[in-house]
Formats: structure tokens, sequence, C-alpha cells
């Protein structure tokens, strides 16, 4: 998984909602997280509960070159039969690394690493999950990256149980529902979160499993923050947004910056395709919006078969009237109206278009 990719699992979407559930944000930094302590628990060692960095890992340098060689590293691959049914057909996400002295590499990898295994608790048991690491842990790597690795691991167990206390602060009722309200108590559960992070691991390892995810939530909350102010137009909005925007590492920045082009060009093609009087003027109002050709004739055969839909619905409608008038049994007039339904749509999708509309015509 590259870091674009891995980017718009841990980050990017889970906060694009920040606004109206509040806390549902804190759950995005918990999204991986296992429930409860059973799984700290299961672990081969029991993991230390002091907020301190873990003692004992030893940590290489983060900053691993992509033409470096890397002589230790756990597979890509379960094969056919994974330890657990929802794996199957996956690759790994993630890996375990170790240089060529035999040290444990920790990056972003090692994270989504452990999260792979532990996000199938509750499929399997917390015993199996963990039992999956261990064994590729010692079957990958040298002896002592094995053992750092599952340090780490236990370190990372005890900051999710630590964590899901963050998660069960309540909002006050009287203020829920107040803006201002929901992004104060937003960077108060996300400010927590990054002091238990720090507390939790070292320096290092902090930054490698956080720095991303980090980086996107301060740019979050400063673009909140500049949407509710009072005092700004809406171009200074925009000027203090894109220059926050600037200030996220590379790879974020990129995947921030499509999305909001894809955005904006998403809503301009809506709009042109509101404004149409016409599918061939859609067609031509996308084109100049720079839709290929291919695409744009796409949309316009879509948009003509919907107005030919409509025009044989219309008629099928003033025939179900007529049977309507008609005084038939119930069961006669179903096969009629099957009957039409073959006669005004002449494709199974065109019918199940039409059934689908009589349905929403007789809903309240």
């Amino acid at each position: 998984m590259n870091n674009s990719d891995r980017l718009n699992k841990k980050a990017l979407l889970p906060l694009i909602m920040t606004v109206p559930v509040v806390f549902a944000c804190v759950w995005f930094l918990l999204a991986d997280e296992p429930r409860g302590e059973a799984i700290t628990k299961a672990a081969s060692t029991p993991a230390t509960t002091s907020e301190q960095p873990e003692p004992g890992i030893t940590e290489a340098p983060l900053a691993v070159g992509e033409d470096t060689p890397i002589p230790y590293q756990t597979p890509d691959s379960l094969g056919d039969q994974p330890f657990a049914s929802s794996l199957a057909g996956t690759n790994i996400d993630g890996n375990l690394r170790a240089n060529a002295n035999g040290e444990l590499i920790v990056d972003l990898e090692t994270r989504d690493f452990f999260d792979y295994f532990l996000n199938t608790i509750g499929e399997v048991s917390a015993e199996q999950a963990l039992d999956q690491i261990r064994t590729l842990a010692q079957q990958s790597l040298p002896e002592s990256a094995a053992r750092e690795a599952m340090a780490l691991l236990n370190r990372y167990l005890a900051y999710k149980d630590a964590s899901l206390a963050l998660g069960n602060q309540g909002l006050d009722p009287a203020r829920q529902h107040d803006p201002a309200y929901q992004l104060e108590m937003l960077k108060g559960a996300l400010a927590d979160m990054k002091q238990l992070r720090r507390r939790m691991f070292s320096a290092d390892t902090h930054e490698a499993f956080f720095r991303l995810e980090e980086a996107y939530g301060d740019y979050t909350l400063a673009t909140l923050d500049i949407q509710q102010r009072t005092d700004l137009s809406a171009e200074a909005k925009n000027t203090l947004a894109e220059w926050h925007r600037q200030q996220l590492p590379e790879v974020i920045r990129r995947t921030e910056t499509r999305m909001i082009e894809e955005s904006g060009d998403h809503r301009a093609r809506q709009q042109a395709l509101s404004d149409a009087d016409s599918p061939s003027e859609a067609g031509r109002r996308l084109r100049e919006l720079g839709v290929d050709d291919a695409q744009a004739r796409e949309v316009v055969a879509y948009m003509e078969e919907r107005e030919q839909f409509d025009s044989q619905y219309q008629q099928f409608q003033q025939a179900l009237a007529s049977l309507d008038n008609s005084g038939l049994a119930e069961e006669d007039r179903t096969t009629q109206e099957n009957r039409l339904l073959k006669q005004h749509f002449d494709t199974e999708q065109t019918r199940t278009w039409a059934r689908l509309r009589a349905l929403e015509s007789q809903s309240p």
C-alpha cells in the first residue's frame, strides 16, 4: 500500500465528516482499535501499563530509501487459506522489516501490519490474531527484531486500551448541535489523543505511526475554525485554507488537492447537467468543462435513454389508469399489469425502473 492510499484510509475520509458528528471523528483515531482489555492480555508478554515510552525497543532509522535492500521482511500474503475468511483474496497490509543489523525498522508499514491482523478480532479470537503476528515475526525476522516487534505490539495494544477511554466522553446535550461547541470538543479530544501517544511511544515511533494522521487532523481543525469565522470574507477564508493546505506533508497535500479539484469538477458537471435543456446540450456543456468526448457521449446516451423511459412511463401510467377503471379481479389485474409492462418496456432494466418508480409514487 502506498502512502497516498494509506492516507485515504486513515485520515481523509473520516475527517471529512467532522462537523455533524464530532465524536465520530475521535473514533477515526480508534477505527482500527480492538475493543476490550482481553486483547492486551492475549499477547505473549504482558503489556506494560505505564504510559512511558516502551523500554528495550531499539528502533532503526525511519528513513529507508526505496533502493535500500531490506534483508528481512514478512511475506505479502497469507496464501489461499488465511486464518480469517475476511482476508481471503487480500494481500497483507503493511509488513514487519529488519535491517542487516537485525534491528526492527519501525515505520507506518509496521502499524498497518499490526492493524491488518488485529482487525480480524471478533471474527477470530484475539489469541489467533496475535499468534499470526508472532508466528510471522519469528519466521521472517532475526530473533532480536522479532522480540522488538512483539514488544512494540504490546505497547500498541496498551495504547489502544488507554485510547478507548477518550472515546467515552459525552457531549453537553444542550450544546451538542452548536458548531462552535462541536469544534471546541473536537480540538480537545484530538489534543488528548496526541498527548496520550506522546506519553506512550518514543519520539521515533510516534512520528512513524501517527505523523500523517495528525498533520491532517491539524489541517482539518484549522480549516473548520476558518469556516466558522464571521470576520472573514469568502475569499479570505479560501486563501487561508489554501495556506494551511500548503503546510501539509507532500503526500497529504497532493491527495487533498486532488480531492478538492475533483470535488469542484464534480459540482461544476452536476450544475451543467441541471442547467441543460436537453441531452445534447448537456453533452456540449460537459465538453466545455473538459470532459472527454467518449465520456460525454456516454452521459448523453444515458440521458436520452432516461428521456425515452419517461415518455414510455407516461404511456404506461395512462394504460394502468384505464385498467383501474376496468373492474378486473385482483389476479386478473396483476396479469394485465405485467402484460402492459412488457408491452411498454422492452428490456428488463427499463421494466425494473418502472416498478421502482411505481413504488416511489405509492410512498407517502
